[in-house]
């Protein structure tokens, strides 16, 4: 087995030229909209910005290259999935507030569609949709509560629908199926060329981006970095799970770990039995997370949760590689997909991810201070990142639309607890986790884990 030593599949096939080396901040300057964090989130609301008033004096602050964090590591689901409840939605917002948050990420997919379309952004769009496999009983049960709850909401057989074995098989050849949930809502993409290709078009368009400019702090007007200070009538935090590391900010988010694992270009003998030929996102209903996809050139891109929560929300290269959890990943995916064998594993690789304490991702523009922030989309932010930026370009712009109002924004998670407490429960909640699979894998009924992993979470 060989592997690149922690560098991402999708930074290692971006295309020669498509990397481009950026300046840092040249020292003080003046912008009207002063962006922290060069990934989707401050790119696509620099886009959107910058669509809707050309004028605007923009520029893009990031500490270390564009697409560091998880914008070019992540699983490359571009999927209408919302990290937020819908239940806690609608006792806060009501019944059409839950809709609306729905419908608007169906949206979302047609807009990053249209705009990749429109920006010739090459990044291997492939919207093939999500199929979820059940591969236990207890999976099954969760396939249809998870259905029911889609149509106790209004959302019937184009957005949602059951498939039998023969049917979920005929589109995911994975062992054992039982069936599965299909959604139509996700496209694959190749997660660093569109990273790239956005923050391209975003300076076409007249957006300045300094690379390797570490912001200090977060202040009304101003963000101060050892180059420079950069003064601004609106200053985005676009951080994600660096936010912790900002003053003030430490228990805003905890950086939650997600790895990958990407295989070799596999024959097309192997993709006959596999399928995916649609290249639809795969995953199944275990409560630890995993997901995958076929890439466009044949590989297995495949991922999963399980690694520890580190201490006071460190962030470290070191963190990326554990390889209990990669060795795991494997297994699992040989476990789906015995046909692969030995084939060779080329890249592991990891990331964080911000997860807020109530789990419910938000954006937000506070007029009298000048900030704007978004985030907390707890991994599944490939899309909904679009959305915020979108939103953040009509809350600073002052539009009436409905972007604003949608239920998340100006949403206010509470802070996680304070440091140990933060650090034992979270890992006490992983431990949960793997033991309610290990016993839903064996036949045996873990309820109390179940709720007492919901108690710990909320």
């Amino acid at each position: 087995m060989s592997d690149t030593g922690g560098t991402s599949l999708w930074n290692a096939t971006l295309p020669p030229g498509t990397r481009v080396a950026r300046d840092p901040l040249p020292g003080d300057i003046v912008a009207d909209v002063a962006v922290v964090g060069g990934g989707y989130t401050g790119l696509w609301t620099a886009y959107a910005l910058k669509r809707a008033d050309p004028g605007l004096r923009i520029v893009v602050c990031e500490r270390e290259t564009i697409g560091f964090g998880a914008s070019a590591r992540n699983g490359g689901w571009c999927s209408a999935l919302f990290a937020g409840s819908r239940a806690v939605t609608a006792r806060r917002h009501g019944r059409d507030a839950v809709v609306a948050m729905q419908r608007a990420m169906f949206e979302t997919l047609h807009e990053i569609e249209r705009v990749i379309d429109d920006e010739q952004i090459a990044c291997d769009w492939a919207r093939g949709g999500t199929v979820e496999v059940a591969t236990l009983p207890a999976h099954l049960a969760r396939l249809h509560e998870e259905l029911d709850d889609h149509r106790a909401w209004g959302f019937g057989e184009d957005d949602y629908r059951e498939l039998a074995p023969q049917d979920a098989s005929a589109l995911i050849g994975c062992t054992p199926n039982l069936g599965a949930l299909f959604t139509p809502h996700c496209a694959a993409i190749h997660p660093a060329k569109l990273v790239h290709g956005l923050a391209a078009a975003v300076e076409r368009l007249g957006v300045t981006i300094y690379e390797n400019t570490a912001v200090e702090s977060i202040d009304a007007g101003r963000l101060p970095t050892a180059r420079g200070t950069v003064r601004a009538e609106v200053v985005v935090r676009a951080t994600e799970a660096f936010t912790p590391q900002l003053p003030g900010l430490h228990r805003t988010v905890a950086p939650i770990y997600s790895l990958m694992i990407a295989t070799e270009p596999l024959p097309a003998a192997f993709w006959t039995e596999a399928r995916l030929e649609s290249r639809p996102t795969f995953a199944d209903f275990r409560h630890m997370i995993i997901y995958g996809q076929r890439t466009a050139d044949g590989r297995f891109a495949f991922g999963g949760r399980g690694t520890p929560y580190h201490l006071g929300s460190q962030i470290r290269p070191a963190f990326d590689r554990d390889p209990r959890v990669f060795d795991a990943l494997h297994a699992t995916l040989r476990s789906l997909f015995p046909a692969l064998g030995d084939a060779v594993i080329t890249n592991r690789w990891g990331g964080a991810v911000a997860v807020p304490r109530d789990w419910y991702p938000s954006v937000g523009f506070d007029r009298a201070q000048g900030i704007a922030w978004a985030g907390g989309y707890v991994g599944d932010g490939v899309s909904t990142t679009n959305l915020a930026g979108r939103t953040i370009a009509d809350l600073v712009l002052g539009n009436d639309t409905d972007l604003v109002r949608l239920p998340w924004v100006g949403h206010r998670s509470p802070p996680w607890e304070r440091e140990p407490l933060r650090f034992v429960g979270v890992n006490l909640s992983r431990k949960l986790v793997e033991s309610i699979d290990r016993s839903e894998a064996a036949g045996r009924d873990p309820k109390w884990r179940t709720r007492a992993v919901k108690r710990l979470l909320g």
